[in-house]
């Protein structure tokens, strides 16, 4: 499994696409990584925060349907989406087949940023 050297990873399998300290105030990028596409297998459905949403670090903020289970999305951080990813609607495969590019699922105006891991420590919790 390969993970992005730039991002941060939440423990609940969700990755930013910044640095911690320059996340607040800014707006990130948020999906899964690979270790949670492989353990939900083919991805069918995604139902994931609107525009203007307001999140809240550890609370739930949607959900991702697969053929083998739904699984709840974490948020990684605070603050008020800004942008969903329309490209995956109707190609959910996306989420499984490019989780760091083209499968990203929505982004954040951050407010708050969660406690999140380096990718080499989220390597290291995840045995990769």
């Amino acid at each position: 499994m390969a993970l992005n050297e730039d991002f941060y990873y939440s423990e609940d399998h969700e990755w930013i696409n910044s640095t911690p300290d320059a996340a607040v105030g800014s707006t990130v990028r948020i999906g899964i990584t690979d270790v949670a596409a492989e353990r939900l297998g083919e991805v069918v459905f995604a139902d994931l925060p609107q525009v203007g949403d307001e999140i809240t670090v550890g609370e739930t903020c949607g959900e991702i349907e697969s053929t083998k289970s739904v699984s709840d999305l974490y948020a990684p951080v605070s603050g008020t989406v800004t942008a969903v990813n329309d490209a995956i609607d109707g190609n959910f495969e996306i989420i499984n087949n490019d989780p760091y590019g083209e499968g990203w699922l929505f982004e954040v105006e951050v407010s708050e940023v969660g406690p999140l891991l380096s990718a080499s420590e989220y390597a290291e919790q995840n045995g990769l």
